[in-house]
């Protein structure tokens, strides 16, 4: 089926496709952890699903929200650079862990791989799926080949580095859909920040696994990741050393977003008011090992927590606060579209749709590549469409992604 035919079917008839012969309805409601008569209702594409029901459904099928929604085809309905830089991915993440980098006889040194990891981070902060696999490359063939003989205090600068980059690359496989390599480059990862004995390190990871959770669906175990892994590095209040309060920041916001994912408004405000004390104590926005933190990155992160628990008032109510209304420059490219789409989405659910349009062309122009990987454009161009289609067919042209039916 090629993409055109794919995007062309409605969304319960992708979701009927996808069941195919290996579901009955009931095995599909089973197994996604949902009602037959949602599953039903979706195959009929009658109401809508929520973000939470198309993760479920979305792993119970094997493949990634975005294809349940049209914007992209089922297996190799990817473009071919993003499955060119995918297997370049993998490769270097089984190949470095597997010792296959014998042969590489003079690998850069511990401060030119370091250079490469942020190069890898910043190309994944733009979306640029091409530029994270050559750097990521790079680093795990080389770096792995230079930590195999170094010792002491090189071995373990280099271990960290290493870590960071087998992470940033389960970071863009996770994006990409591809949970089983973001899972085997999570497990070299943790090994090595381990034998760093760096708990900031493995305490962030964690945070990337609890994402990894997230697309999964696996909710609770996302949840559960996020909080095991903050009191690791639960800093003290009084003395609190920066990187601690950053990650456990991060940690918590991860917490606050599962629980979101799950309904549970209590526990979610719980998780993001320990994030805003956190950025509150640290003062200002911070980058630590690829992952920023800070007060505009926790009020970004808190709109996209209230957008889930379907509290649009309170998302834009944040979103309204002066340091929202013009993004800073430090804001990555995926930070600040993320953070658009889910104003967009709250915009449609206080019923303001013209303006949720124009942040939805705003999002597609800045990030065309890396919105076909996102489920929620799908979701907010269905709310627009109850307004007018001809508009939402407009969008789709300009920004070139398929978003009706």
């Amino acid at each position: 089926m090629t993409v055109t035919n794919w995007a062309d079917l409605t969304t319960g008839m992708r979701i009927k496709a996808l069941r195919g012969r290996d579901f009955t309805q009931q095995g599909l409601a089973e197994a996604a952890g949902l009602s037959v008569a949602l599953v039903q209702k979706a195959e009929q594409d009658r109401g809508e699903l929520s973000v939470g029901s198309l993760l479920r459904l979305a792993h119970a099928l094997d493949t990634d929200v975005a294809v349940i929604l049209g914007q992209q085809a089922p297996r190799r309905g990817m473009r071919q650079s993003d499955r060119a830089a995918l297997r370049r991915l993998s490769d270097a993440v089984h190949e470095s862990a597997l010792g296959e980098w014998d042969g590489i006889d003079a690998p850069s040194t511990a401060e030119e791989l370091s250079r490469a990891r942020d190069l890898a981070w910043a190309a994944y902060w733009n979306g640029d799926n091409a530029g994270v696999s050559t750097y990521a490359t790079q680093v795990l063939m080389e770096g792995q080949a230079r930590y195999d003989t170094a010792t002491g205090a090189e071995r373990a600068r280099l271990g960290v580095i290493l870590a960071g980059t087998y992470r940033v690359a389960a970071s863009c496989a996770t994006g990409l859909g591809q949970r089983d390599l973001a899972l085997s480059a999570l497990t070299s990862a943790r090994y090595l920040a381990r034998e760093a004995d760096d708990p900031v390190m493995t305490a962030l990871l964690d945070s990337t696994l609890s994402w990894v959770h997230l697309r999964g669906a696996r909710l609770p175990r996302a949840v559960a990741v996020a909080e095991r892994a903050a009191l690791t590095v639960e800093p003290s209040f009084s003395r609190p050393r920066r990187e601690h309060l950053a990650a456990y920041g991060r940690l918590m916001v991860s917490a606050a977003v599962a629980a979101s994912r799950q309904e549970n408004a209590g526990l979610a405000d719980d998780y993001l008011a320990q994030a805003h004390a956190a950025a509150a104590r640290l003062g200002t926005d911070v980058t630590l090992h690829g992952t920023h933190f800070g007060p505009t990155a926790t009020r970004a992160e808190a709109v996209g927590v209230h957008v889930a628990l379907k509290q649009y008032h309170r998302a834009l109510e944040l979103a309204s606060h002066p340091e929202m209304r013009t993004l800073p420059a430090s804001m990555t490219r995926i930070a600040r579209n993320r953070y658009r789409l889910d104003v967009a989405l709250a915009q449609c659910g206080t019923g303001r749709y013209e303006k949720a349009g124009d942040t939805l062309v705003e999002v597609g122009l800045d990030a065309p590549e890396w919105v076909r990987h996102q489920a929620l454009p799908g979701v907010i161009a269905r709310r627009l469409a109850r307004v007018s289609t001809a508009r939402v067919r407009r969008i789709g042209e300009a920004i070139g992604v398929p978003l009706l039916s």
